[in-house]
């Protein structure tokens, strides 16, 4: 068994990968951030889970990364025409899953369920589940107050500057039954945690009581993809928000930031001379990471599935000592 950490496209590009790379898909579990999720016109909207579950079906939109191949938009021009809330882009194929999965809430199932479900009926061939099934939502907050996470970084295009986070219900929950059972489980291989943002996606789901110390006490190597190549984030916040937090934006900081949780961590070649720093920081009592250059940036599938296959293997030596 293969877990992966997830949340957004960098997230869901690899968690493909690791997909297309196992001979069994089936034996891959992808955990996904839910603190992104939020109600919007009257339905439950779960954007990460939603963008995992369409990459891992091939229905993805290979533009965005986000959002169906082939949407139409004839709904949010016809809310628009009436003065509705157009800024969250709901296309008119994806209105079927949020109407679908609030239904399904409603009527009282899990979210985990739900999740487990359409992602059957979608075809993705491996598993997908929340982090949790409670309402866990991620609050940003700025110089200018405190902003829901869509707010943040749909409507105000992550513009304004961050001076802290907070992910309101994480205290509360609970970890999935799929993700305390992953963790738990004699069988499993390894933990990846996807080039997510360390903040926005992979913090939520460490902040679910019980995860941070399962993944210490995990006897599965637990390996990091870097986010951050080059100083800069292939895709979205993460470095605008490390700098504006007063943390140096690179992928030694993430991996510093990780370091208790880790046993190895993979930097672009980009960032190779930051290989030595990162594995010699290990000394003075501070836990020490095994170092993997690779090529990180995923343009296409068949990069997703070698970086997948290079962080599988990478994960098989740290198993064999």
């Amino acid at each position: 068994m293969i877990l992966a950490l997830a949340g957004g496209v960098g997230g869901a590009k690899l968690a493909a990968g690791l997909q297309a790379a196992l001979k069994a898909p089936a034996e891959l579990l992808t955990v996904v951030n839910t603190g992104d999720d939020f109600e919007h016109l009257g339905l439950r909207i779960s954007p990460d889970l939603d963008t995992v579950t369409y990459t891992l079906s091939g229905r993805a939109n290979p533009e965005t990364g986000w959002g169906l191949a082939g949407e139409t938009w004839h709904f949010l021009d016809a809310l628009a025409a009436l003065g509705g809330e157009d800024w969250f882009r709901l296309g008119d194929r994806d209105l079927a899953t949020h109407v679908e999965r609030t239904r399904r809430l409603r009527a009282g199932e899990t979210l985990s369920r739900v999740t487990s479900d359409l992602s059957r009926r979608l075809g993705v061939p491996s598993r997908i589940a929340p982090m949790c099934d409670e309402r866990v939502r991620t609050v940003v907050e700025t110089d200018g107050g405190d902003l829901p996470f869509q707010e943040y970084f749909v409507r105000r295009a992550c513009e304004p500057a961050v001076r802290g986070l907070r992910f309101e219900g994480a205290a509360s929950a609970r970890m999935s039954t799929a993700f305390a059972s992953a963790l738990a489980d004699p069988a499993l291989e390894a933990v990846v945690v996807c080039p997510s943002n360390p903040y926005l996606s992979v913090d939520p789901i460490l902040a679910i009581p019980g995860v941070r110390g399962s993944l210490v006490r995990c006897a599965a190597p637990v390996v990091a993809v870097s986010p951050i190549v080059g100083g800069r984030a292939l895709k979205g916040p993460a470095a605008k928000i490390m700098e504006e937090l007063g943390v140096e934006a690179s992928a030694a900081a993430v991996a510093d930031r990780y370091r208790d949780l880790l046993d190895g961590f993979v930097l672009d070649e980009t960032d190779r001379a930051l290989a030595g720093a990162i594995e010699s920081a290990g000394a003075g009592g501070r836990v020490r990471v095994r170092v993997r250059v690779e090529r990180t940036i995923m343009h296409t599938g068949e990069d997703r599935t070698r970086l997948a296959a290079r962080v599988l293997e990478f994960a098989r030596t740290l198993r064999e000592g």
